[in-house]
């Protein structure tokens, strides 16, 4: 499994992150799934329907318990976590998952996107 974990502010939209996906996208393997904090799910709904994946909404318990390779001070205060893009592709991706491409920033910095494999692909 292929997931593409997303993290994003309030005022992001589809387009802002579809460009951090296709920033993080570039000469990585096919994602096979798009993730995210529950709340902010919703919003990759059209991302994922449009592409035929499914979206995997992320409990806020599970993206603090997972240690990701860069550490935004943003995320920790909002999140408890250094990256929600990377907590989130590599919960979604499960156990024994790893981080193929670190957190990328939208043009407009206002949405992340990381890519983690997980250990069944």
């Amino acid at each position: 499994m292929i997931v593409a974990g997303f993290g994003f502010r309030g005022a992001a939209t589809v387009a802002t992150c579809e460009a951090a996906l296709a920033q993080a996208e570039r000469g990585q393997p096919r994602v096979t799934a798009l993730a995210a904090p529950e709340d902010k799910a919703p919003l990759l709904a059209a991302i994922a329907a449009a592409r035929g994946l499914p979206l995997i909404a992320l409990a806020p318990d599970v993206l603090t318990s997972v240690a990701t390779s860069t550490q935004s001070a943003a995320s920790l205060a909002a999140r408890g976590t250094g990256s929600v893009a990377e907590a989130a592709a590599l919960a979604a991706a499960g156990t024994g998952a790893r981080l193929i491409v670190r957190r990328c920033i939208s043009p407009d910095r206002m949405a992340t996107c990381a890519i983690a494999e997980g250990p069944s692909t």
